[in-house]
Order: structure tokens, then C-alpha cells, then sequence
């Protein structure tokens, strides 16, 4: 795909609308390299003006301040902020909501001040404006179930926005016994992700994975790359793999055969 990077746009004097913040996940990670990927096509049908950071982009530092290591963070945090400054970005988006929270929530207190949205709430504002359209019935008769992930869900109080374009997709929604603000982690936050697990009766995302499966759904959404990871995985464990774990972004790509 021929995405242009924030370089080559000022190169040639344009400031892009918004900034594509990729992530560690969407770059490198296999599976979340596919979200990356529909949610630029999505972008790119729907007109929007947009550029990435390409090898100027580095990691948020989630990770680091999460697992207790604030001085890397702040490295890492004020070096995307010098790059970001730079460029004079105005409005970020992201599909991951580890570096949504982040870059909206502690990136300001160390100099960068951004309108940052996560994919769902930037798709569904493309709805609104009738810039995508995700009519058609390619769902239809499907039933899903939303596993919100914590930085988007509890820490954002962003619980809507992903489920009215479930519901523009025309799937059954139906909702596990833990959702919204009371949600069950899938195991992945706070660098658990890095991190083998410690000792008990069972891990977070077999947990999760259970509680999902309770609602008998044909597709496993979230929105975030960790949570995919860990529902695949307990897809996996409890050898279900016809169902089918997928981000909101890829749910509306097909929807629209992109």
C-alpha cells in the first residue's frame, strides 16, 4: 500500500487533516499488521487526508510507564513529542487504545497537546459526515459480541462509538455478562502482555474468552490489538477457531469489500 508520511507530505508543502499513529502493534505484530491495513483503506476510499510517521514513529511508552519504568517513558514521550511538534500536528488517530490513551491523557503534562481519537470514533464520525457508508447486509443474521478494551472503555468512558457501527452492520449485538465500565480485562494491559503469567486457578483470557463464548457468537470484536491477541489465544484454547476474532475496523473494511 502507498501510504505518504508526514516527511514526504511537507516535502512537498502540505499539512495533512490527520495523523495515522500506527503503533508498535500495527506495525510489527502480524495479525494487527491487518487492522493497520483495512483501517488505512477505509481512510483511503473515505477521501480522508492523511500521512504517518513511517520510521519517525517510536514506541508511546505504555509499556515502559505501565511496568514501572517512568524515566524511559518520559524519553520515549518527549521524542514523539519533539517529532510531532515539529510537524505541527493538529489531530491524531489511532487503532490502538494503548497509545490513544497515552498520547490523549499524559502526552499533554510534557508538552503535547493533541485532538486524539481512537479508529471507532473516527469511523464513526466518517458515518456521520456520509463520507463511508457500511450498509448492504454482509452480516446479516450474524451474532457478535463487543469485548471492550480497558484503555478505551474504563479509562476513556469510550463505550458507544464501536457499537453503533456494530449495529450499522446489521449483527446481532449481543453483550457478555462483564461489559462497559464493569468489562473484564483480556490480560494484555498494564505490560501484562510482556510478561509470562503468575500463578493461580486459571489466566485473565481463558476467563474472558469464556465469558464470550457464554453468548454463542459467530465473530469476537474489539478494538484493540492486545485484546485480539489475547481472545485469539483463548479461541485457541478452547479449540473454537470457527469463531472469529476480529477489530471493529476490519469488521467495516469487509462490509465495505475493500
Amino acid at each position: 500500500m502507498e501510504i505518504p508520511t508526514m516527511a514526504q507530505k511537507m516535502a512537498e508543502g502540505k499539512a495533512p487533516d490527520v495523523l495515522f499513529w500506527v503503533g508498535c502493534a500495527g506495525s510489527f505484530d502480524d495479525r494487527a499488521k491487518k487492522i493497520t491495513k483495512a483501517f488505512a483503506k477505509i481512510l483511503i476510499a473515505a477521501k480522508v487526508d492523511f500521512a504517518v510517521l513511517g520510521s519517525e514513529e517510536s514506541c508511546t511508552g505504555d509499556p515502559a510507564k505501565r511496568a514501572g519504568n517512568e524515566f524511559l517513558f518520559q524519553m520515549q514521550a518527549v521524542t514523539n513529542i519533539e517529532v510531532l511538534n515539529a510537524y505541527e500536528i493538529k489531530k491524531i488517530v489511532t487503532t490502538c487504545p494503548h497509545c490513544f490513551n497515552t498520547l490523549k491523557n499524559e502526552y499533554p503534562e510534557l508538552g503535547g497537546t493533541y485532538e486524539v481519537m481512537h479508529h471507532t470514533q473516527f469511523l464513526k464520525s466518517l458515518l456521520e459526515e456520509g463520507r463511508i457508508s457500511i450498509e448492504g447486509g454482509f452480516y446479516k443474521g450474524k451474532r457478535i459480541t463487543f469485548h471492550d478494551p480497558c484503555y478505551l472503555g474504563r479509562a476513556n468512558d469510550v463505550y458507544e462509538a464501536p457499537r453503533d457501527l456494530i449495529e450499522k452492520l446489521e449483527l446481532e449485538l449481543v453483550e457478555m455478562k462483564r461489559c462497559k465500565s464493569n468489562g473484564l480485562c483480556c490480560g494484555a494491559g498494564g505490560a501484562q502482555m510482556f510478561k509470562e503469567a503468575e500463578k493461580g486457578d486459571k489466566e485473565i483470557f481463558v476467563e474472558r474468552t469464556e465469558e464470550a463464548l457464554d453468548t454463542h457468537p459467530d465473530i469476537i470484536a474489539t478494538g484493540c490489538p492486545f485484546c485480539n491477541t489475547m481472545l485469539t489465544d483463548g479461541i485457541k484454547n478452547k479449540e473454537k477457531e470457527k469463531i472469529k476474532v476480529m477489530d471493529v475496523a476490519e469488521l467495516v473494511a469487509r462490509a465495505q469489500d475493500l
